[in-house]
Formats: C-alpha cells, structure tokens, sequence
C-alpha cells in the first residue's frame, strides 16, 4: 500500500522530508495487532502484575508486531464472560479463574479438592507435570488454548462474626464462594451457606452484609482491601485454586508459529513472577492487615479434614481418573 502512494507522488514532493517521514511513521502501526487481556484482580495483586509483565514479554518479543491490552478489575467483563468472549474469537487472553474455567471444563475443579495440597511448591509441581497436560488438552476441546497455570493461592475464611476455630463455628454463616461447585461443596459439608458470588461484587456484599465472610488467599484480601470489611481471619488452608492464563484459540490459529512462540514462553516466564509473588504474600501480608486491626487465629486442620472426606468421595464418582491422577500427583510431590 505504501508502495503504490509512493509511485503516485511526483519525485519532487516525495523530497519532501516532512511527508517521508509521515508516511514511514505509518507503517509500523499498519503492521501492529493489539490483543487484549481480562482479568479481575486489583491493582498489586500478583494477578494483574503478571498480566502486565506478561504484556511487556509479548510485545518485546515479537518486536512490536503484537501489543497487548491488559483490562483489570474486570474492565472487559467478568471471568464468564471473558470465557465466553475469547470462545468467539473476540477476546483473545483472559487471566481467569479455576471456578469459572470449571464451569466449561469441570476437570479444572479436582485441583481444588479439600486440603490436597501441604505447599504452594506442591500444587505447582502436579500442574506442571501430567495434570496440567491433561487440562490443556481438555481445554483446546473447548475452543482454549492453555497457555500457563499461574496461582491463585491456598485459601483462607474471613468473616465479621466470630473467628473460625471448628466446623462447627461456620454453621449459618453465609459464606460468599466463587461460582464454583468444588468450594460449594466443601462449605456445605462445613455447616456453612455458600453464596456464590462474582468477585467483583464481593466488597459491597461484605459491606452491606450481603454475605457474613468470604473465602481467598491473603494478597486477594489484602489487594482488593477486603479486610476493610471484615472482623476475622482465620487460616483454614482449606483448598488451593489455581489462575489459568487461557487465550482463545481462534485468536491463536491466526498467529504465526513465532509469535505463538513468544507467547507461549511470555505466559511461561510471567507465571514463574507470578508465583514467587504468591508465595511471598503469605508471609508478608498478615502483619499489615493485624495493624489495620483484623484478627487472626490458627486452625487445627484435622476436623475440618474429616468433615470433608466426602466431597473426595462425591468427586472420584464424578471424575474418577482426574480425581485419582491429581491425588497420586499430589502424594508424589510433596515427598
């Protein structure tokens, strides 16, 4: 095209610096493609941090040719409708979470059977391993490309009534979960009334009190400033999610291999960052929020795993060999 103008231009104008160098200027922006990227988290959160490096990887490495677009807080909708946009093709990555992926690909949800994992280092070597290779062909069936397993942290209840020392100090506390039928099934054999609940709706419903508490990792309570709103935390580490960084495969069957590439080892290299930021949060956010005057208690794990054999039990039913693969990878791992 730029070409053609060229040759349409008498010699004596294309001496002309100015429009030279405005014609050059438009070529680089000719070729350029922006993608964009939903996820929900808040700002500071190893979610949205990981998006953008994410974001800087792709565009550095494809020299500018792809630049992605990262809209957090759910600024290009909410983690069902990121899934249902990029299986059209008009969304192309979305950071999401394990409840809403679940949702379209129920495997997903095995990861967060009931305290299955001893360490964060222990769920990343089983979705690292087989597990994970299994979910992303389940996913590409469903018209997604699984590019990473970034982490969404073990999970803890907060809540404005009473610290949670037993199951039986959740009964009739309505429990705020995601839409996710793994979490749902776990309150309810822990006495509680699971609310499921977009994420993003969470901090109102905590504040006008919608829902008595909530379950997710420390740096979602602390970087969406749950704790604002809430009495109570207590660590029950009573699941683990995962955050699967997806992108639509009608999007990626357009890429060349080289950039597909440079996307695969960006989600890759995002996701280790990701991780490690995880990882510390746990360590380095209690203390912050006990100074904002939240109170923390320890849990003794052992009747909470008790009252949730079952759900291993109603789970193997539904999907015995995700069940049995996940469980054998765990034990393997955490020796």
């Amino acid at each position: 095209m730029i070409k053609a103008i060229l040759k349409a231009i008498p010699t004596e104008t294309l001496k002309t610096t100015a429009l030279v160098a405005a014609l050059a200027a438009t070529t680089p922006a000719l070729a350029a493609q922006t993608l964009q990227l939903a996820h929900n988290a808040a700002e500071g959160n190893p979610k949205w941090e990981a998006s953008v490096r994410f974001a800087k990887l792709v565009e550095e490495g494809t020299h500018g040719e792809i630049h992605v677009d990262v809209g957090g807080n759910a600024q290009y909708g909410d983690d069902m409708e990121a899934l249902t946009l990029m299986r059209m093709g008009s969304l192309a990555f979305s950071a999401n979470s394990q409840g809403p992926v679940a949702s379209i690909v129920p495997q997903f949800s095995v990861l967060g059977l009931p305290f299955l994992f001893d360490s964060l280092p222990t769920a990343w070597k089983v979705m690292d391993g087989e597990v994970g290779d299994e979910l992303k062909r389940l996913a590409q069936e469903q018209g997604l490309v699984l590019l990473a397993m970034w982490d969404n942290g073990i999970r803890h209840v907060s809540n404005n009534v009473r610290p949670i020392e037993k199951p039986a100090d959740l009964k009739g506390l309505k429990i705020r979960t995601p839409p996710d039928e793994m979490t749902v099934d776990i309150f309810d054999a822990l006495g509680a009334t699971p609310t499921p609940m977009n994420f993003s709706e969470l901090y109102i419903a905590l504040q006008q009190g919608v829902v008595d508490g909530q379950e997710n990792p420390l740096m979602n309570i602390y970087s969406s400033k749950l704790y604002e709103v809430q009495k109570y935390i207590s660590l029950t580490g009573h699941k683990y999610e995962s955050t699967p960084l997806l992108m639509s495969k009608i999007v990626w069957d357009g890429l060349s291999p080289e950039q597909q590439k440079v996307i695969q080892n960006a989600a890759i290299e995002a996701g280790k960052y990701n991780r490690q930021a995880s990882l510390a949060a746990d360590k380095e956010l209690r203390a912050k929020m006990e100074q904002a005057g939240v109170a923390f208690n320890e849990v003794d794990q052992a009747p909470f795993i008790e009252a949730t054999r079952g759900v291993y039990d109603a789970w193997r039913q539904k999907y015995p060999k995700m069940v049995d693969m996940v469980v054998e990878a765990a034990k393997n791992a955490s020796q």
